[in-house]
């Protein structure tokens, strides 16, 4: 069953699964797949087309899926290209561009700009107002927190456009910016308004402007001597591996 709002448009083309929500003013696109019970909020566009539908006849929407349990908030864009896991949720007004692949578990705020062509994994978590360039890629478990910025372009304008690479497990904190082709390893910890221009290795917590190593993650504490990293042996909400 499927349940529609006012002023719906679905492609015959598109494919909808049981149980899907879509709200009013909602546009679904040719070569759509959305996946059982999920919930399409009001005015949102679902395969969106890219550029090449209004200079070419020829034009046809790439395959666009959406995976089963999703929650698309209001006024999301989502271009013709993209693939999602099961289980995406997404704030108000963000963009995913053409080209995205976002693995299972993942939660995209409102206001998000991913500028497609890019990889994400499972249970990530990008808070609102994040900005991700292209060919950007993130590993399992990343957390970006808000106004964090992936630029492709170290040296604008040039033709060497590849995004960083954020391993499993890293946090970068508010307004921080990683440029270029660099790779962050897995379960580092950036500080608030870090800049990033050069590779980070594993465990590595990193601040300022430009950004430098301070310690090893692992020798960060709390005021009562806990251990904080890795994270993932004290946090567990929305995780896997959360304890009933």
């Amino acid at each position: 069953m499927m349940f529609n709002g006012h002023n719906v448009r679905i492609s015959s083309k598109a494919k909808i699964g049981q149980n899907v929500r879509i709200g009013d003013n909602s546009v679904i696109y040719d070569n759509v797949i959305i996946g059982d019970n999920s919930t399409i909020a009001n005015n949102c566009s679902i395969g969106e087309p890219t550029s090449e539908f209004y200079s070419s006849a020829e034009y046809e929407n790439a395959e666009t899926v959406i995976g089963a349990n999703s929650l698309i908030r209001s006024e999301a864009i989502i271009y013709a290209g993209v693939v999602t896991g099961s289980n995406l949720e997404t704030g108000h007004r963000c963009t995913i561009r053409e080209g995205s692949l976002l693995g299972n578990n993942c939660r995209i705020g409102t206001l998000c700009d991913l500028q497609g062509h890019l990889e994400i994994g499972d249970y990530c978590n990008l808070h609102s107002s994040v900005h991700l360039c292209q060919h950007s890629k993130l590993g399992d478990y990343v957390f970006l927190y808000p106004y964090v910025v992936l630029a492709n372009d170290k040296y604008p304008p040039s033709e060497e456009v590849i995004g960083p690479e954020i391993g499993d497990y890293s946090q970068i904190g508010v307004h921080s910016v990683v440029i270029g082709k660099v790779k962050i390893g897995a379960n580092c910890l950036l500080g608030a308004q870090t800049t990033i221009t050069k590779d980070v290795d594993d465990f590595s917590f990193v601040v300022g402007s430009p950004g430098k190593r301070l310690s090893d993650v692992r020798e960060i504490t709390s005021e009562q001597g806990e251990q904080l990293y890795p994270w993932s042996a004290r946090f567990s909400r929305g995780m896997p591996w959360k304890s009933d």
